[in-house]
């Protein structure tokens, strides 16, 4: 539960767990009050003092994890341990070499996630870089450089264009300072800064503050040190990076898995010794039997077809442009219910764009754009909004010369130029409107000029309300005829109109947000931009129109009823990152897998706690290191081929554990049935190891096999009781045909131990092997055929158990030669059982689970598609 001290805790200041408010709240004064300083900085002595209480301003590393501790986590897993015993008991019972194949398959399994998880130290190496080396500091009373490493809160630092900024700071004083804060905030423009009381308490509406990480663009400031390295904004997002990430959807499911093999495991072992005990069997005998099958129990393999399976998927994916950090991702995506996408850099481009050239009666018009375009191009500034006049009018400067120039003036917020053109010596004014308008007597109307009266004045002003409602950012443009007298100042102007800018969304946004919508993935925005700027976008997007939370919003409620909120809202802005991870996790808690996808520092608390990341080409180092993919093309889409792959990947994966623990708990259930009411062992505890080494052996191929389409029509996650239900339908169905064998066998042709178990070796290995091709599909096995690769494994696998016993290696082995009738009999009874599994599947498959219910009505499938 969320108290309202939690709540109010989101307007306090980044990095403190107290009741400290946000320090840009209050002014220069009471924060060199609480901070024991004065405006001029610090002195040399107790800067040291102060680095000695604070730390330096960095970010604690991450914990990190030796080789050595890395191997024993993973050695820990339920499943591990359990191929650890079946390695050790295939050795003891006499297959060394069954037992070193069990050994090196884990130990290579093992060796690759470690390499892998070397991607956290890579991911705090590019949080480290990507700050500034060097600071301009005030000192004993006058500016030096000094390693960022050593600013301390208290400090005064100077920042100019160009540098970043090395810590959270109030501003004192700016001179036309600006900084772009969209990796921080997700605002795609350059940000004023400039001193002030601010009373928001989003970072991002912080006009009067500086933040770690920011990149300033124009200007210089003056600033006050109010908080350094891991009490920083940024040190927020690199402190949620060094945290321990919790289990992802995969690796929950391989452990649940574990604990499933486990539990059967020790449950045959006790069950089998103790029959055979209370029937008098030699105990010794009775216990290698028995743990002969619950080594049969363990899909010794599954490692070894979950990397090689994740390893092909992520060469497919390369192919789709779509580069693999994390292999276990891969299902993860596939399993996706909802993407959490940030605005500025992923769904758009962060590049401004000109949206609308008006004139002053709000009709489309060429003539504002291109002047602003001429005093753009002539005056060289270098701004996103200039950069996006020139672009729009790349050829308006031809014929005109400048004359004179007035930068940009952030307190006039107002720049000229007096340029000689086509239209003669020609003012050209830009600006915030309000300000342009100011200066302004006359409006141009077509060809002609007319006076600007109060009326025209304001419904100018109404206009630039209207496009900011709409996420528009706005400025004006004025001219007036000039001689080239530098006194006659920039009065009497002409408003020639306004220019309205963008940052539009991605090319091929709105196509890929349709494709995961029709993938039965929710997409929803978490943006740190204005919610008008979100509502719109989402609207460009084709996004289902509903309401926009804000994060003052989010912070205000407690985490139920955030959850409530989570499943019906689409789109949010103003979010600071740690609101980002609270949507996050709101998700999750609903049960949803969440994939999150982001560019910039303030989207990496949320990379770190989705169920599977990813970011994007040209997104921060930070991002890209954080997230388990990275889509390299700029067009979405490949996010949503991305998804249909996860599942093809997946859908094979759930293939080899769905057949391996079926035909394995018929095959040992049969075994102990056997070896309760027989005077001798069904099988030998050799035969038994060969018998699965053999059967996995033939799914080699499974990584390779086809995928119907409905496997990626929707998000697939594991579901353990319809794979417990398929295992408890099929296996009992593969014994009970194990005992019509039996009865034939014993009651029919008298066979001996030696030929009893010879052809229940046969017959185990052609139903286990056949049985594949009806199993893993929904369709029909004569119409969906398995692939070359799967077919080719399946087929060499039942060749070399169908040859073993009628070679020279048959007698080692215990096996004796059959006569023909029982080779007709056991084939007879493989046919049979064939068409009694097809024509059970489709119950042992079951109906697809029910979806949740939510507003959005999706169905989930249960994985057991193929």
């Amino acid at each position: 539960m969320v108290t309202a001290g939690r709540r109010a805790s989101e307007a306090r200041e980044p990095g403190r767990s107290g009741d400290r408010p946000a320090f840009w709240t209050g002014t220069p004064e009471a924060l060199c009050a609480r901070l024991a300083c004065g405006p001029d900085g610090l002195t040399g002595a107790e800067a040291a003092r102060r680095l000695a209480r604070h730390g330096p301003n960095r970010d604690a590393k991450a914990r990190v994890d030796g080789a050595a501790r890395a191997v024993l986590r993973r050695l820990s897993e339920p499943l591990a341990l359990i191929l650890i015993a079946a390695g050790l008991v295939t050795i003891v019972t006499g297959d060394w070499a069954g037992g070193a194949i069990i050994i090196a398959i884990l130990t290579l399994s093992i060796g690759l996630d470690t390499i892998q998880e070397g991607q956290a130290l890579r991911t705090a190496e590019a949080l480290r870089q990507s700050v500034a080396l060097k600071a301009e500091v005030r000192r004993d009373g006058a500016y030096h450089v000094v390693p960022v490493e050593d600013l301390v809160p208290g400090d005064v630092i100077r920042v100019r264009a160009g540098d970043i900024v090395p810590a959270d700071a109030l501003v004192l004083a700016s001179f036309g300072f600006t900084a772009a804060e969209a990796a921080l905030t997700g605002e795609p423009y350059p940000v004023e800064k400039r001193p002030g009381l601010v009373a928001a308490a989003s970072p991002a509406e912080a006009t009067n503050a500086l933040f770690r990480g920011a990149v300033a663009q124009s200007g210089e400031a003056v600033a006050l040190v109010a908080a350094t390295g891991r009490d920083t904004v940024f040190g927020a997002a690199a402190a949620s990076l060094a945290a321990e990430a919790a289990p992802s959807p995969f690796q929950r499911d391989l452990r649940d898995l574990g604990l499933v093999i486990a539990r059967l495991t020790f449950v045959l072992v006790l069950g089998v010794v103790a029959l055979r005990v209370a029937f008098g069997r030699p105990a010794i005998d009775s216990l290698l039997f028995a743990v002969a099958l619950a080594v049969g129990l363990t899909p010794e393999l599954l490692p070894m077809i979950t990397t090689v399976t994740l390893a092909r998927g992520a060469l497919r994916m390369a192919r789709r442009k779509v580069i693999v950090k994390r292999l276990a991702g891969i299902h993860d995506l596939g399993a996706m219910t909802v993407l959490c996408t940030d605005k500025t850099g992923t769904l758009t481009s962060a590049e401004i764009t000109l949206a609308q050239s008006l004139d002053p009666a709000g009709r489309a018009a060429a003539r504002p754009a291109r002047l602003g375009a001429v005093a753009a191009l002539l005056g060289g500034d270098r701004g996103p909004l200039d950069a996006a006049l020139a672009e729009a009018s790349p050829g308006a400067a031809a014929g005109w010369r400048l004359v004179r120039q007035r930068p940009f003036d952030y307190a006039q917020r107002t720049g000229s130029v007096l340029a000689e053109g086509p239209e003669g010596p020609t003012l050209i004014v830009k600006g915030a409107p309000e300000a342009v308008l100011a200066g302004c007597t006359a409006r141009r109307d077509g060809d002609g000029v007319v006076a600007l009266g109060a009326g025209e004045r304001e419904a100018a002003l109404a206009r630039v309300r209207a496009l900011a409602g709409e996420g528009l950012r706005s400025i004006a443009v004025a001219s007036r005829p000039d001689a080239g007298s530098a006194e006659a100042g920039e009065s009497d102007l002409v408003l020639e109109g306004t220019c309205a800018f963008a940052d539009p969304p991605k090319a091929g946004a709105a196509a890929a947000l349709a494709a995961l919508a029709a993938a039965g993935v929710r997409v929803k925005i978490l943006s740190g931009d204005d919610p008008v700027v979100v509502r719109r976008l989402a609207g460009l997007v084709a996004l289902p129109a509903g309401p926009v939370l804000s994060g003052p919003e989010v912070a205000a409620l407690s985490d139920e009823a955030l959850a409530v909120q989570a499943r019906r809202v689409d789109a949010y802005g103003r979010l600071s990152p740690d609101q980002k991870v609270r949507i996050v996790k709101a998700l999750q808690a609903g049960g949803e897998v969440v994939g999150f996808l982001g560019d910039g520092i303030n989207d990496a608390p949320g990379l770190r706690h989705a169920d599977v990341s990813l970011s994007v080409a040209g997104a921060s180092g930070v991002a890209q290191a954080a997230a388990d993919m990275i889509l390299l093309a700029p067009d979405l889409a490949v996010a949503a081929d991305g998804v249909a792959e996860g599942r093809r990947t997946s859908a094979n994966i759930l293939k080899y554990i769905r057949m391996g623990a079926s035909s394995n708990f018929g095959n040992m259930l049969s075994m102990a049935l056997a070896a309760a009411v027989l005077p001798f062992l069904p099988m030998l505890p050799m035969q038994i190891l060969l018998n699965n080494l053999l059967y996995d052996l033939s799914e080699l191929g499974i990584p390779f096999d086809r995928v119907r389409p409905e496997a990626t029509a929707q998000p697939q996650a594991w579901d353990r009781q319809a794979l417990l239900r398929f295992a408890g339908v099929m296996g009992p169905l593969s014994s009970l045909f194990d005992l019509l064998t039996f009865g034939v066998l014993l009651l029919g042709f008298g066979a001996g131990p030696e030929v009893f178990r010879t052809a229940w070796f046969l017959e185990s290995m052609a139903t286990q092997i056949l049985v594949i091709v009806v199993i893993r599909t929904r369709g029909r096995p004569w119409r969906d055929r398995p692939g070359t690769a799967l077919a080719v494994s399946s087929l060499a696998a039942l060749a070399v158990a169908l040859a073993l016993p009628f070679t020279p290696l048959g007698d080692w082995l215990g096996f004796a030669m059959p006569a023909p009738g029982i080779l007709i009999a056991v084939a007879t009874i493989t046919a049979l059982y064939l068409v009694a599994a097809e024509a059970v599947k489709p119950w042992a498959m079951g109906e697809r689970r029910r979806p949740l219910a939510t507003p959005e009505g999706r169905t989930i499938r249960t994985g057991m598609e193929g």
